[in-house]
């Protein structure tokens, strides 16, 4: 699929202000998408939007189709009459800057079980005949994933291979007893992706009437610990004791010399092959129901994954093994059409990687940190850039451009001098200057990098066991009238907003035409 020369904004709905510990789907976000469109933003990039486990991380799911709970907004529930303003009337004191993610967690659990009683008792028949009909929509999904996190409550939070053998091997006779003695349980894990679902929805139509698109993430990988694992076994390479056989990772390179050991399960992809990639076919029909581009995380491993055997404690003595290639690709498209897909191609990327990336035009990704370490080749640099790319200041990976330029090597940060012509005084600013006049299809910034914040606000530092994902703005006040003006004039001074630059295009055409009849050159 061709984009459209374009710029948005990276930032996590965890992220918004709000007095409930952490950002949600209610008014803030709406109040986010009006700061988008009074910019000129055409996109608003998130990052996975499941139920997060141990550790907080996005990337680490119980499900790669369910919503996160955490987000949905209390006050939309109330505005429902799902929630009263007694149960409203005390919450804690969370901290503004951060996710506070335990506290914040047993809050929230606490008003959503409320919620879904009083749903239970006093829901409309129109309200139950909604919940009845969406459940039957996501059964495919929906039905595991509700029992899997009852069971996984029920069973105290250990890993589903550690459950009772007949229900950790997904038997059909142990699922129908466990579906009857858990009813109540699974009925409210369905209702809360009802309420996810119904509060994403009318957000991202609120986004798409206001000229924005959401890219959302695929991650390759889904966590072991995840309700894809338990109900579809035969999917990844797993022991006799439903532990994975191998796991996922990338080799030892220059930043890492024992390489990155990822844990999760590997993908059976002639099994996946055999069933024409039904489950990807159904994930992507999923993903892009929520969000408009998908953005593939980790894409070369679509061409050649590494593998780790199982009890290795670094990912060296992996290797390097096939992946399905195109033949996932065209089994997609086949099945979804033309593809909105962006490839996350940073890292080892080899030439049968940037040919199944071109094969399918999807563009890939340049994220102007990683440009100065070397000479002009360097591919993230700029004038190197093709147009069919994504261009980014950095990443939720990577510090703030600020932190970043803070701790980088003295010639590094001379090297960045001489090509911007800058001193770096302003340097999250030169950068977002630089990602809006390249040639770059899509240019996406941080909020954190429009903020101009140091490295008080990095999102996630890789290989930090503690500590990431719960970075907050505090306000909208901070979104204040001088950024909305430098963000606006630098996107339409570089033709970032289809809509704008037609509008001044017309408006050009009407003062050519106005002085042409003046002159008597054209008649009115």
């Amino acid at each position: 699929m061709k984009f459209t020369r374009s710029s948005g904004i990276l930032l996590h709905p965890t992220s918004f202000p709000g007095r409930y510990g952490i950002g949600d789907l209610g008014e803030e976000a709406y109040r986010f998408v009006d700061f988008l469109d009074e910019t000129g933003q055409t996109l608003w990039q998130i990052m996975p939007l499941g139920p997060t486990g141990y550790g907080d991380s996005p990337y680490a799911s119980f499900s790669a189709f369910a919503g996160n709970p955490l987000l949905i907004s209390p006050d939309l529930l109330a505005a429902d009459n799902y929630l009263s303003p007694e149960d409203l009337a005390e919450i804690p004191s969370f901290p503004t800057d951060k996710v506070d993610f335990g506290p914040v967690i047993d809050y929230k659990k606490k008003l959503l079980a409320r919620s879904f009683h009083q749903f239970e008792a006093t829901a409309t028949a129109e309200a139950q005949a909604y919940f009845g009909a969406f459940c039957r929509a996501k059964a495919a999904w929906l039905d595991d994933f509700a029992l899997f996190m009852a069971l996984k409550e029920h069973f105290g939070g250990v890993v589903w291979n550690s459950w009772a053998t007949e229900i950790a091997s997904h038997q059909p006779e142990a699922l129908a007893e466990w579906r009857t003695k858990l009813a109540t349980e699974v009925r409210y894990h369905s209702y809360l992706q009802y309420q996810f679902h119904c509060q994403w929805s009318a957000l991202k139509r609120y986004a798409n009437q206001h000229g924005v698109k959401l890219i959302g993430d695929i991650p390759i990988f889904v966590a072991f610990d995840s309700a894809d694992v338990w109900s579809h076994p035969d999917l990844f390479y797993l022991d006799k004791a439903n532990n994975p056989a191998f796991m996922a990772g990338v080799p030892p390179d220059y930043f890492c010399e024992t390489g990155q050991l990822w844990g999760n399960p590997l993908y059976r992809w002639k099994e996946m092959g055999q069933q024409n990639y039904s489950w990807w076919v159904e994930r992507f029909r999923q993903t892009l129901e929520l969000v408009d581009i998908a953005r593939i995380d980790h894409f070369r491993g679509f061409d050649a994954y590494w593998a780790v055997p199982a009890g290795e404690e670094t990912a060296i003595k992996g290797k390097w093994l096939k992946g399905p290639g195109a033949k996932l690709f065209k089994a997609l498209q086949q099945q979804l059409g033309d593809l909105p897909i962006i490839a996350e191609d940073l890292g080892l990327i080899t030439p049968t990687v940037a040919a199944l990336r071109n094969q399918f035009g999807f563009p890939g990704m340049k994220v102007l940190q990683f440009g100065f370490g070397g000479n002009s080749t360097e591919a993230f640099l700029p004038h190197n850039f093709e147009r069919n790319c994504v261009v980014y200041t950095g990443t939720h990976d990577n510090d703030t451009t600020q932190g970043w330029f803070k701790s980088i090597l003295d010639h590094e940060r001379t090297n960045v001098q001489l090509y911007l012509g800058r001193d770096g005084t302003d340097i999250a600013w030169d950068l977002i200057r630089v990602a809006l006049s390249s040639v770059a299809d899509i240019a996406i910034v941080p909020l954190q990098d429009i903020l101009n914040l140091g490295a008080e606000g990095r999102m996630n530092t890789p290989g930090q066991a503690g500590g990431n994902w719960g970075w907050r703005y505090p306000s909208t006040s901070v979104l204040d009238l001088i950024i909305r003006d430098r963000l606006a004039t630098l996107t339409q001074l570089y033709s970032r907003n289809p809509i704008e630059v037609a509008k001044l295009n017309a408006e050009k055409e009407e003062q050519a035409r106005l002085e042409f009849i003046k002159k008597g050159l054209l008649k009115s």
